[in-house]
């Protein structure tokens, strides 16, 4: 998975150089398609890799969690 998103990524911003530098009829496109598959392939598939093992409850703003917080600045000081 970790190869797949490095190959997308450097495949979204190579069709966003290509686009850029190659004056043709067709360059936009390379720019529209890098971006696209920038934000509709790579992002996702990053964000899903990076997550997929996290328990979304550690992040959140519960009571439980604020308690620890509270107890943790206490020890701090």
């Amino acid at each position: 998975m970790k190869y797949l998103i490095i190959f997308l990524s450097i495949a979204a911003v190579g069709s966003i150089a290509v686009g850029l530098m190659v004056e043709t009829e067709y360059s936009q496109k390379f720019i529209g398609f890098g971006t696209m598959g920038l934000f509709v392939l790579v992002f996702p598939l990053f964000a899903y890799y990076r997550w997929k093992d996290k328990d979304f409850r550690d992040y959140m703003l519960t009571k439980e969690n604020l308690d620890k917080m509270r107890d943790k600045e206490k020890h701090n000081f």
